[in-house]
């Protein structure tokens, strides 16, 4: 276990580590910061590389086998309702406490808080059903997809852009750092049991349930004014004038998330319990296990948020507004692409996904090469998120062709591919990019003059997306890769076949077979 810990401690390091040097660097360059900033920035990533550390140990010590377990189980079952019941409410009780969610949710103008929340919680309750239908009756994922989106973009044309927006927003937010090991694992737990390729089927959970909050919120626009600017919560750093000050912040915000954690653990820990006692009956030192990995889940999750909302969020917003304002603002957006290559590493969720995939495919993914293809769609995205920020571009320019590929390569890459893809969507647009990436394009909007809700809302969409034409691009290359080694396999298993009948069968010649004639043969034996 202590291997364990001081290995992920070393990953959370070498992930954090880029963006540290990075704003260290703007701030001794070109954005010299106050100094509440910058000591709040530093406190935050000390315990962003904690709590990440304690974060994906616990999670692989307790949320997947929790997943596993509770999904397995619900296919050995055999019994529909059971497996739809479980479905809706897990999935609907889990994205009402997600943190990243109720953050975005006190920012959208005119819907009432509660009444987006519990939208977009039953919209992942009633995808997660059919993502785990999917792998019952063996519906193809990319086809699933196809019609998702589409039809997101059709209704899409009725309401409001700032809904839009707001919409693949909340499809990227929801399947943040809690939900993201639980369905991810049941995913996997209900493939098994089914005799599913789990290589094909274990993923797409995560897709199908990031797309359900895109339509919940799309349709519910429709019904309600776009007219309204919203308001921005920010944590208030300005009144700290020296570091006594600034431990206090972080004390008096430490115990917010500390209640925001148990609560959205708690729906998890009490379905696993109510399963325990009447299905599973696992033994007590599994228990036990499940147990402290539980408690390390959520001290890693405390400690990370405490850290990114009090100290990465407020730097993300200064860096935005201040650079925002320079005559020289094209600056931002190599900046963001810069940020945006190595921010997807220090997402949690990011990295329980990615060993995942590894583990699944056997290694024929590897965690490597989808941490690359994350790092440069993301960056991708983040630079194009910039350029729509500072010249106020539509949205739509952006996401409708940016789907549309993503749904075409659908049609020519390796199924596991696709819902890898999908899933990854969800999985980079978690709580760094609610953090620090949003009011990074939020201060940018402030200091060009543009509207915060059509220009910067957004930004976590366009992340959510890159990862869907990156990873199915990388699996493109692969089948390639495959399809050219074969042919390379043939043509020599070809030409080993042709030299040996010409040898088998070669005339006798004087020198060579020691006989003549035309139609003699040598005797290999």
């Amino acid at each position: 276990m202590r291997n364990a810990l001081i290995l992920q401690l070393k990953e959370a390091i070498a992930s954090l580590l880029p963006i540290i040097i990075i704003v260290l660097f703007l701030d001794f360059t070109v954005v010299p910061m106050p100094f509440h900033i910058r000591s709040s920035f530093l406190i935050g990533s000390l315990l962003l590389i904690i709590g990440m550390s304690l974060f994906t140990f616990g999670a692989e010590v307790a949320m997947i086998p929790m997943g596993e377990h509770i999904g397995s189980q619900l296919t050995k079952s055999r019994s529909l309702p059971l497996l739809v019941g479980v479905s809706l409410a897990m999935g609907t009780m889990v994205t009402l406490a997600e943190p990243d969610l109720q953050v975005l949710a006190g920012q959208v103008p005119s819907i009432p808080k509660a009444i987006l929340i519990v939208t977009v919680a039953v919209g992942v309750g009633i995808f997660l059903i059919v993502s785990l239908l999917r792998i019952l009756f063996r519906w193809k994922l990319a086809h699933l997809l196809i019609l998702i989106y589409l039809a997101a973009f059709a209704i899409g044309a009725f309401t409001s852009e700032t809904y839009l927006a707001i919409a693949f927003d909340a499809g990227g937010v929801t399947t943040g750092p809690i939900t993201v090991p639980f369905i991810l694992a049941l995913g996997i737990g209900v493939s098994a049991v089914h005799g599913s390729k789990s290589s094909d089927d274990s993923f797409g959970l995560l897709a199908l349930c990031s797309a359900g909050p895109v339509i919940a919120v799309i349709i519910l626009g429709i019904f309600f004014d776009s007219s309204g600017t919203g308001s921005i919560f920010y944590a208030k750093t300005k009144n700290a004038e020296n570091i006594a000050e600034i431990f206090q912040l972080f004390n008096n915000n430490f115990p917010v998330y500390l209640k925001e954690i148990v609560i959205s653990l708690m729906p998890i820990v009490l379905f696993f319990a109510v399963f325990q006692l009447i299905y599973l009956k696992l033994p007590k030192s599994q228990i036990i296990k499940i147990i402290v990995g539980i408690f390390y889940t959520a001290a890693g999750l405390i400690l990370f948020l405490t850290g990114v909302n009090t100290g990465f969020l407020p730097m993300g917003l200064f860096i935005g507004e201040y650079l925002g304002g320079v005559s020289y603002n094209w600056i931002l957006i190599p900046l963001g692409m810069l940020v945006g290559f190595f921010i997807v590493a220090a997402e949690p969720a990011v990295h329980v996904l990615n060993n995942q995939v590894e583990e699944i495919t056997g290694g024929s993914i590897s965690k490597n090469a989808m941490l690359w293809s994350l790092s440069i769609g993301v960056s991708i995205s983040v630079g194009l998120a910039m350029i729509r920020v500072i010249y106020g571009l539509s949205i739509w320019y952006f996401l409708f062709p940016g789907y549309i590929l993503a749904l075409i390569l659908t049609f020519f890459v390796p199924k596991v591919f696709i819902a890898v893809a999908f899933d990854s969507g969800g999985v980079s647009s978690g709580t760094m990019t609610a953090t620090f990436l949003l009011p990074f394009a939020i201060g940018t909007c402030i200091a060009v003059g543009g509207n915060i809700m059509t220009d910067a809302f957004g930004i976590i969409a366009m992340v959510a997306m890159a990862p869907l034409v990156t990873i199915q691009v990388m699996g493109l290359i692969y089948k390639i890769k495959i399809r050219s080694t074969e042919e390379e396999e043939e043509e020599i298993i070809g030409d080993i076949s042709e030299e040996t009948e010409d040898y088998a069968r070669c005339p006798g010649e004087e020198g060579l077979a020691g006989t003549s004639g035309d139609n003699e043969y040598v005797d290999l034996e």
